[in-house]
């Protein structure tokens, strides 16, 4: 499928104090979150498109791999905000000596300069599923950026009350709540929020939920992914904290490592369902590395013999 962006008009602000109204048309990338957020119609679709982006990828435990060589290039102080994001995203998904570090420095002098960009928005994809979670969490401070959405404790209460307003919303400010604490803004009182609206009756915003809890990546947000894949009457959100657990999201490979007696218990629980089993193998799968297939007695003694 051809992935292309419509340009935003501007940067967007996103005004604690005052419920905010991001108009920006977007495609097929990172940011059709806020696309889904705002359009009532199609949301469906805008939600398949970013659920293939968020993180369903097969190597499960993100670590930094070598860096490599700064490829050639002009004056980076010479470029203007937007392009100095796009540039240095690109070549911290890329490991490249010194971007991440450079991309860091950077990042409060871009709020208020950034759009979503065709290229940007090809530059977060990767970067939201790189190998390195430190990459993955300098696009989440990009996502603020372009947003204007301040690490303030006012932006949790905003985005809350956008949530029970505007349903369509929910989408973009379930994702914008779990990156507000990620980056520290209010983790305990975000992971509260997110796992109530684990519970909502609408299927869509549990599912949501779900990606919330893997982009806050504390401790404390895996039992609420490891009881919605166990419990959740829906497919979709059983595949979602599935994959929030071993893939997608911003846990550790040692948090992910932590769920791993719990998915054996579902795994050997003969009233799991064949739906819930299936992906609890797969997390098994994504998080160990193992390959034990379906047989939970396989993966018992497998667990046993090689943890640690």
């Amino acid at each position: 499928m051809d992935n292309e962006f419509p340009e935003s008009s501007g940067p967007q602000s996103f005004d604690p104090g005052t419920p905010a109204r991001l108009a920006v048309l977007l495609g097929i990338a990172l940011l059709f979150l806020v696309y889904c957020a705002l359009r009532p119609g199609g949301v469906r679709a805008q939600v398949e498109e970013i659920e293939r982006l968020l993180g369903r990828k097969n190597d499960a435990a993100p670590t930094a791999p070598p860096k490599n060589p700064r490829r050639a290039q002009g004056t980076v102080d010479a470029m203007t905000p937007q392009a100095q994001a796009e540039l240095l995203l690109d070549e911290a998904v890329h490991n490249e000596e010194g971007a991440l570090e450079d991309l860091n420095a950077r990042l409060d002098g871009w709020r208020g300069y950034l759009q979503m960009t065709p290229r940007l928005s090809q530059e977060m994809v990767p970067a939201l599923n790189a190998s390195d979670l430190q990459v993955r969490a300098a696009c989440l401070e990009i996502f603020l950026d372009v947003y204007d959405v301040a690490k303030q404790p006012e932006s949790v209460s905003t985005l809350e009350q956008r949530i029970s307003a505007e349903p369509d919303a929910r989408p973009w400010a379930l994702f914008s709540l779990g990156a507000l604490g990620n980056r520290g803004i209010d983790p305990i009182g975000v992971r509260r929020k997110l796992e109530d609206y684990a519970n909502d009756p609408n299927g869509d915003t549990r599912a949501w939920a779900m990606e919330g809890l893997a982009i806050l990546g504390t401790n404390e947000a895996i039992d609420p992914l490891l009881e919605s894949l166990r419990n959740d009457p829906s497919p979709n959100v059983k595949d979602r904290a599935a994959c929030g657990l071993a893939q997608s999201g911003m846990f550790t490979h040692e948090q992910r490592m932590s769920a791993v007696p719990r998915l054996l218990d579902m795994a050997e629980d003969a009233s799991l369902d064949a739906t819930a089993r299936g992906f609890v193998y797969h997390a098994l799968q994504d998080i160990t590395q193992g390959n034990q297939g379906s047989d939970a007695r396989a993966w018992r003694r497998w667990w046993n013999e090689h943890q640690r």
